[in-house]
């Protein structure tokens, strides 16, 4: 079974509830019928949301090849916000992740160096950690990786070709010599300590305390009625768990991630003009214009929606998943009208809203 049909399964069964057939053991064989005074009647109908179990975020371990360390953080925080990392030296890491846009893009399609335009919105990177693909199209494969992809990309501009350059310059300046020694003693300057620094930083960008966690660890009175109204239709009717399974909120965090076709930029656009996604990594046809569903958390203030940041409201948003999407030769099957009615998707709305992240990027003290 493939990675992205058990996050799948998964999903369904947070949804629905996943259950044996009657006559069938754990093992698999047929097991004896129950006597009629074994047999218990139906409950009346399912347990309402106050009762759900529902998973809460674990804990995030960094990886062998790079632990996090204080110092490596604060070099990596130090980093993510100075623009002189960039070719141009204006802009920083957190120039398209920022609080003011739920600490992703505020403009449809990024702004690289150079004031070049990039193909795709920047996303939010709250619990971006968890990931273990990077990118709307998942071509990284690690934080680190994705560091210096950005690095030397159109987002920050640098070009291979300079980068070894540039991070010698960095690492050079006064705020910073001693902060890479700390960092990393002993070790020659290098690129590969600048994205391990980053790196490490990003993993600390946790959002674990919404109202939806305090709600899933028991506070029963953190979602108001229409938000509990709205995580009922999340679960259940608008089948949202299918690329948003909490806690999470995207699929994507399960096994090797996961990568849908919902028809966004496809409509009205000639096939030769499409984005493909996942479909330009992986070179197979089944991933045509599929792209990494992202995480819920913070969508309240993420505005606007989708890679190509082509939907301004979460509402619009909402009913777009809700309604179908838009068809194409590769859509995902799960995609179809939920049925969900103005009032529903108001509830949905509420409920997200519950998915709001507290915390904030904040600026390194100064040097």
């Amino acid at each position: 079974m493939s990675s992205r049909t058990l996050s799948l399964l998964l999903s369904i069964c947070l949804a629905i509830g996943c259950k044996r057939a009657p006559n069938e053991s754990s093992s698999g064989e047929t097991a004896a019928a129950p006597s009629a005074a074994a047999v218990q009647p139906a409950a009346a109908k399912p347990p309402g949301v106050d009762e759900m179990k529902l998973p809460t975020l674990p804990e995030l371990s960094a990886p062998e090849s790079n632990p996090g360390t204080p110092a490596k953080v604060d070099l990596g925080h130090r980093l993510f916000f100075d623009p002189r990392l960039s070719g141009d030296g204006k802009l920083s890491c957190y120039s398209c992740h920022q609080n003011e846009h739920g600490n992703g893009g505020g403009t449809p399609l990024a702004i690289g160096a150079y004031g070049k335009t990039l193909p795709r919105h920047s996303p939010v990177i709250w619990n971006v950690g968890y990931l273990p693909k990077l990118y709307w199209d998942g071509r990284s494969d690690s934080l680190e990786a994705q560091a210096l992809a950005a690095w030397i990309g159109g987002n920050l501009g640098v070009g291979k070709e300079n980068v070894d350059k540039k991070a010698k310059e960095i690492a050079a300046l006064p705020e910073y010599k001693a902060r890479f020694e700390a960092a990393f003693p002993g070790e020659a300057i290098s690129p590969d300590l600048v994205t391990k620094a980053l790196a490490a930083y990003e993993r600390t960008l946790i959002c674990k305390d919404t109202a939806y966690d305090r709600f899933a660890k028991g506070d029963k009175a953190a979602l108001s009625s229409e938000q509990k109204a709205g995580l009922g239709l999340f679960m259940g009717k608008g089948l949202c768990t299918a690329c948003h399974a909490p806690p999470h909120f995207s699929t994507a965090s399960f096994g090797e991630g996961a990568f849908f076709n919902v028809g966004v930029g496809t409509k009205d656009v000639a096939e030769k003009d499409i984005d493909v996604g996942r479909m330009k990594v992986t070179e197979k046809e089944q991933d045509f214009a599929a792209f990494k569903p992202p995480t819920l958390r913070n969508v309240s203030e993420s505005a606007p929606y989708f890679h190509d940041g082509s939907v301004a409201t979460l509402k619009d948003a909402v009913k777009f998943m809700a309604t179908g999407g838009h068809d194409n030769k590769n859509k995902t099957p799960l995609m179809r009208d939920r049925g969900l009615t103005d009032a529903e998707l108001d509830q949905l709305v509420a409920f997200l809203g519950a998915l709001k992240c507290e915390g904030r990027l904040t600026p390194p003290a100064a040097p």
